[in-house]
């Protein structure tokens, strides 16, 4: 019988995770089970005295069966408990009993083993708890803790709720609402912060390192990686495992070894070069030697069809269940260019090795991870740390992000992304990086086609657009590929941000410089000063001047300096008077000197073979200083939200609909109330005589309008007839569109209230994208929106800022600001809308999809006329409110 066939009925697969613990080691998460008896057993033994008397109040010295056999059978509602194992041991436990079968207040308890204190178990325990209790209706937590019990005190009063405490009886009562709060998402975050960087530190920085597979034969993998480990001057102990090979044979000049269990003092980091089979029973050996980290060169994993998917998912459950981290499989390698460290375990031949640099860098592909480290030699850019993620079965670039937050040696961060299987924690992690270091990203494979195999990635319904838009709102800097990756790289490395849009052009070539004045003004720069032009046979001296007197200008920001040798090579007194001048000034310059690119020698002026090329880095770099300037909002936290009564209506719906149905008006209404957004009733009519006795009991004036989803997204104004104000009037429009829908086989017409005249149709939606999780739109409705796509998109949570630049960003948004003598609308009540819509979609998955149009907006405001929302089971996030690694 598996582990599969022996769970007992009702066992919530769903709530197993991967968590990194606070020491940056792996533990799994999941629900108790039955089967725990004996492992609680063996868990109760090995606990100290204080330990178990802290918990049961008792010095219990032996669990009874009974207690165990109640401890280990629960329903997964009313009584819930989860494990969290390291190595298959039990390393703690968490568990909450209702007071009241159903009730909103739970009893919560935790016990952590001694053998694993400090390593941020029970903090991770009541994440996970309170999220499946508040998925299950459980609003309040209590506990009673022992006053010397400062440890469990500790969990409670560090994760960020609104905890009370009262002392009676020599125990302090904890009682807290577990709905997240902005102290507790803080929390969470910066825990899994801490975490993910020490854990990728461990990668980047291990004290000893073995290559398991280095042949005794060149030309080989584990040759190469040896290799370039001893060429590098690598300052940790470095080992040798070749099962083939006589234990103490020389490889590399280093005695080898049979097993990595066979090395002594372990080892902290293992390069894994062996044929795809023997990788798993590889991994069992480095678990049993301690080690944390493997990098898995070893090709044949999922890229190579089913039975390599099969054989990559047992290497990440048999690593991860051995608390450790994988890079690959199908890894490049890694370098770490610390001189304390000096690490290239890399494939990368040494003459194409970079030097010691400010500039962090992630690839995902082999094959590119030579083209991007070679394109940084080239180009005389130093690096801090490389890694490839190869299939990026367990570290990902999102991870390496973590680690670069914190890294004095790395100022500049460039990521080469293949795919993206987490772009919601992507997005909040760059946000984060973004505001204190540029982040530099090439993404390939926008469309279908684009995914390598290989790569765990989940589809999504958005259009290409929505990935740079998430970009932009992230403050990342998008690249097309990496020529232009290091066209900025080589800029914001070496030189201060600009301080605005005004450039000045200095040159010895007309030509040269129109081109660089023209390339600034097509990429929304300003020349305020040039292009100034000296003679082409013109003296070092005189060009050293005119750069003096351009950079020197109060009014100038940055400068794009263009040279053309008179004979066919380049003076490098030129390039070393430039380079020297610019130096003098806190001010960027770009370069342009004849079959030159790279960082000039001996300097860090940036220079470029084109003027275009410049430009383009340059622009980019100031679109980036202004976002890292400026104000980017606070997180959009509307009144009047009831988030419990739409829990409620959506457990009502899914509990008659399990696979989810669309909205009737009456509980659209209700949905869209809960979040104060008011919709306009519009009511069903089946007849003319309905819809005439209808309008009389509304008064005013109505529009008739089509309502079948066949014509959701066709578009024009034929399925409405507006400003009926007479009984006849409505009648005969309500024949006349009945008879324009019977031959299309649509069905429906409703009748609502006439919003006031003047204002303009926008729409604002919401969807759950399998991959990007909620995704927020806004566009002005009609043509510009069904012909020309013309849609922001925003990914929530979003701050204030982000709603405006959604609203201003779209080409018809003048049509917003009084377009042609029409008065504005009221943008505050605008932005108030897609406020509420942007929280609802966070706090909701089950909102599948919300469609608000037509929404009128006019200078009092915004009416709401019509909304369609579509509820679906939730499907799980790839960021929710308990930290899980993705599996």
């Amino acid at each position: 019988m598996t582990e599969q066939d022996a769970l007992p009925p009702g066992y919530p697969q769903e709530w197993e995770a991967d968590v990194v613990l606070a020491d940056g080691m792996v533990g799994h998460i999941r629900p108790i089970r039955p089967d725990d008896a004996e492992a609680i057993h063996e868990f109760h033994a090995a606990q100290s005295e204080e330990s178990i008397y802290l918990r049961f109040f008792a010095p219990i010295k032996r669990l009874s069966d009974k207690d165990v056999h109640r401890f280990t059978h629960v329903d997964y509602s009313d009584r819930v408990a989860l494990v969290m194992t390291i190595r298959d041991k039990i390393a703690g436990i968490g568990r909450y009993d209702r007071l009241q079968p159903g009730g909103p207040v739970a009893e919560v308890a935790f016990n952590v083993s001694d053998h694993h204190q400090g390593r941020g178990i029970g903090s991770v325990l009541l994440e996970h708890l309170a999220d499946i209790g508040r998925e299950l209706g459980v609003r309040r937590f209590v506990a009673d803790v022992l006053p010397q019990n400062r440890k469990m005190i500790g969990v409670f009063r560090d994760a960020g709720y609104d905890a009370s405490h009262e002392f009676d009886d020599g125990v302090i009562a904890v009682s807290f609402d577990i709905e997240p709060t902005d102290a507790s998402r803080a929390v969470r975050m910066s825990r899994e912060h801490r975490s993910e960087a020490r854990s990728v530190r461990q990668v980047l920085h291990p004290p000893s390192v073995a290559v398991i597979g280095a042949s005794r034969r060149d030309g080989t993998v584990g040759r190469a990686f040896l290799e370039h480990i001893v060429a590098g001057g690598y300052t940790g102990r470095l080992h040798v495992v070749n099962n083939r090979a006589e234990p103490g044979t020389l490889i590399g000049g280093l005695p080898s070894r049979a097993s990595v269990r066979d090395i002594e003092g372990g080892v902290a980091l293992a390069v894994v070069a062996v044929p795809a089979p023997d990788v798993l029973a590889i991994v069992d050996e480095c678990a049993d030697a301690g080690v944390k980290a493997l990098v898995v060169a070893s090709e044949g994993f999922a890229e190579a069809g089913r039975e390599g998917e099969q054989l990559q998912e047992q290497l990440l459950t048999r690593a991860r269940r051995h608390g450790m981290r994988v890079l690959g499989p199908n890894s490049f390698g890694l370098i770490n260019n610390d001189p304390e460290m000096s690490l290239d375990a890399s494939l990368a031949a040494p003459e194409h090795l970079p030097p010691h640099g400010r500039l962090g860098l992630f690839a995902q592909s082999g094959a590119l991870g030579v083209a991007v480290l070679a394109s940084a030699q080239r180009r005389r850019l130093g690096i801090s740390t490389f890694a490839s993620a190869g299939n990026r079965v367990d570290v990902s670039g999102n991870d390496l992000m973590q680690y670069w937050l914190d890294d004095e040696a790395t100022s500049v961060v460039g990521l080469y992304l293949e795919s993206m299987g987490n772009p919601r924690k992507f997005s909040r992690i760059a946000r984060r990086l973004s505001s204190i270091k540029p982040v530099i990203v090439v993404k390939s494979g926008v469309g279908k086609y684009g995914t390598p195999r290989g790569h765990r990635v989940r589809s999504t319904q958005e259009r290409p657009e929505a990935f740079a838009q998430m970009l932009k709102q992230a403050g990342v800097i998008r690249a097309e590929n990496i020529h232009q990756l290091f066209d900025v790289a080589q800029l914001v490395v070496n030189q201060p941000l600009p301080r605005g849009q005004r450039v000045g052009v200095v040159t010895n070539s007309d030509a040269l410089g129109s081109l660089a004045a023209d390339a600034a003004l097509s990429w929304g720069l300003e020349v305020v000063h040039g292009p100034v032009s000296v003679n082409a046979e013109a003296r070092v001296e005189e060009f050293r001047r005119v750069v003096e007197e351009a950079l020197a200008r109060d009014d100038v920001d940055s400068l794009v300096a263009c040279f053309i040798p008179p004979v066919a090579s380049i003076d490098p007194e030129v390039v070393q008077a430039v380079g020297a001048t610019v130096a003098g000034h806190e001010k960027p310059c770009v370069a342009t000197f004849l079959g030159m690119r790279g960082v000039s020698p001996g300097g860090s002026l940036p220079t470029y073979t084109t003027p275009e090329d410049a430009v383009r880095a340059l622009a980019a770099a100031t679109r980036y200083a202004q976002w890292r300037n400026s104000d980017r909002g606070t997180p959009v936290r509307p009144d009047r939200i009831n988030r419990r009564a739409v829990h409620d209506l959506i457990d009502a719906v899914l509990e008659r609909s399990p696979r989810g149905e669309e909205l009737s008006q009456e509980d659209t209404a209700a949905l869209l109330a809960a979040y104060g957004i008011t919709l306009w009733t519009s009511v069903p009519v089946s007849s003319d005589e309905e819809a005439v006795e209808v309008y009389r009991q509304m008064k005013g004036t109505v529009v008739l309008k089509a309502t079948s989803p066949l014509l959701q997204h066709q578009p024009g104004q034929g399925w409405i007839r507006t400003g009926l104000r007479h009984p006849k009037a409505v009648g005969a429009a309500y024949r006349d569109l009945k008879a324009l829908l019977e031959p299309l086989g649509a069905e429906g017409i409703a009748l609502q209230r006439m919003a006031a005249p003047g204002g303009v149709t926008v729409e604002v939606h919401s969807s759950e994208d399998p991959l990007f999780g909620p995704v927020v739109g806004f566009g002005v409705a009609g043509v510009p929106i069904d012909l020309l796509g013309d849609v922001s998109s925003r990914f929530p949570p979003l701050t204030d800022v982000d709603i405006v630049d959604m609203v201003t960003s779209i080409k018809a948004a003048p049509m917003l600001d009084g377009y042609k003598g029409a008065k504005p609308v009221d943008h505050t009540a605008l932005y108030d809308l897609i406020a509420r819509v942007s929280v609802l979609a966070d706090d909701h998955p089950e909102v599948a999809q919300l469609r608000l149009t037509p929404v009128m907006a006019h200078q009092d405001g915004v009416d709401v006329l019509g909304a369609q929302v579509q509820i679906a089971p939730a499907p799980t996030r790839t960021d929710a409110e308990r930290r899980a690694m993705l599996s």
